[in-house]
């Protein structure tokens, strides 16, 4: 019995001895690949940022009255052909950077757009599959009968963000130049003393801004400040977002641009004449081209 007993015990010991020993080996192999002195596993490298292409090779151009050429021609008319962004009768963006502007632009910008209209424009856009898509847009969101019409900024900044990631979602390598909203204040100070301005804008042109031109009591200064002031936010929320897509280019030149007398439609001293389209083109081309964004 107690020799039984005692081959048991040696058993015993010599397996627990085994079990021992393999845990240790156990316990080194993971010590080996995990500890200090291992070498780390390689991590995947991140995709590289995509680069500004100064020479787009095609360009879809959204916005209102402003990128239709609207009374550049002839009055209460469209003439898509004195486009700044696509047009063939003036040194346009197109003609500058497209080897064949006609067949490689497309003009999807509707006279009286507002930002909620964007987001169509935009899916539009998108089904020509351009390098560049442009925006020249929410002067007539400023631009409303009364100041309380304007609209809001945070209804802005929604159909503006929206419109951003339906580019980004169906095109994310297209490039994305976002024009400032003109300085409609700027553009009362420099008309206001004009005869034939002061005259055309009782018409109707821009209310908020441009009614009872000569006016300058309270009421009439706090009704241009407030949309002076909208105006400015509306720019804050097109840098704001722009600034968050890798490629997206906001142009303030073009909201603290002062346009002459020339530079103005003959028939509403409000829209771009030829030589106006001419120098939103050039402002364009500027950024565009730049190696780097404006500052």
């Amino acid at each position: 019995m107690r020799d039984s007993a005692g081959r048991k015990a040696r058993t015993a010991v010599r397996a627990a001895a085994a079990l021992v020993t393999a845990a240790l080996f156990v316990t080194g192999c993971d010590g080996a690949k995990n500890g200090a002195t291992a070498d780390p596993e390689p991590k995947p490298s991140a995709s590289p940022t995509p680069e500004w292409n100064t020479r787009p090779a095609s360009l879809a151009s959204l916005g209102d009255s402003i990128t239709r050429g609207f009374n550049a021609c002839s009055v209460l008319s469209d003439c898509p052909g004195a486009s700044w962004a696509t047009g063939t009768q003036v040194d346009s963006l197109a003609r500058r950077l497209l080897a064949s502007p006609e067949t490689s632009s497309w003009n999807h910008a509707r006279t009286g757009a507002r930002m909620a209209d964007l987001p169509g424009q935009m899916r539009q856009a998108v089904a020509d599959k351009p390098q560049l898509v442009t925006v020249l847009l929410g002067a007539n969101d400023a631009c409303r009968p009364e100041v309380d019409a304007m609209t809001s900024v945070d209804a802005f900044r929604a159909d503006f963000e929206a419109s951003v990631r339906e580019l980004r979602s169906a095109l994310p390598k297209s490039q994305l130049y976002v024009a400032g909203v003109p300085d409609l204040k700027r553009l009362w100070s420099q008309g206001r003393t004009n005869g034939f301005a002061k005259t055309v804008w009782k018409l109707g042109v821009c209310p908020s801004m441009l009614r009872d031109s000569e006016a300058e009591d309270a009421t009439a200064t706090q009704r241009r400040a407030a949309v002076e002031k909208r105006v400015g936010e509306y720019n804050a929320v097109l840098k704001d977002v722009c600034s968050r897509d890798r490629l997206c280019r906001f142009d303030g030149a073009v909201s603290s641009y002062g346009f002459t007398g020339e530079e103005l439609s003959k028939w509403d001293w409000f829209h771009p004449s030829k030589t106006g389209q001419r120098q939103l083109a050039d402002l364009a081309y500027r950024t565009i081209t730049a190696p780097r964004p404006p500052a």
